[in-house]
């Protein structure tokens, strides 16, 4: 009985600690700046592919910079939704 405690509290600290390292880790890693960011950079934010980085590419150098995250809404595939998942991962300037 006692191994059993030993190995549960150990199973707990060991969540708690990747818990907590994942959070910070999460917090570390900057914003991606849409008006700036190659493909490879922006397919790292959720709900964006290497398909759809592409067109957020060729959407910024059609009609220029995007000025709101809702503007992301003009790329095809790219709606209310997929930008609420990622506003707080994206900034418009440096």
């Amino acid at each position: 009985m006692n191994m059993t405690l030993k190995s549960l509290f150990a199973a707990l600290l060991l969540s708690l600690s990747l818990g907590l390292s994942s959070s910070a880790l999460a917090q570390a890693v900057a914003p991606i700046n849409v008006n700036a960011a190659n493909a490879e950079l922006l397919s790292e934010l959720p709900g964006i592919g290497p398909s759809r980085a592409a067109a957020i590419i060729e959407e910024r150098d059609a009609k220029g910079e995007f000025t709101s995250a809702d503007d992301l809404t003009r790329v095809s595939g790219i709606g209310a939704a997929t930008v609420d998942r990622m506003r707080d991962q994206i900034v418009l300037e440096d």
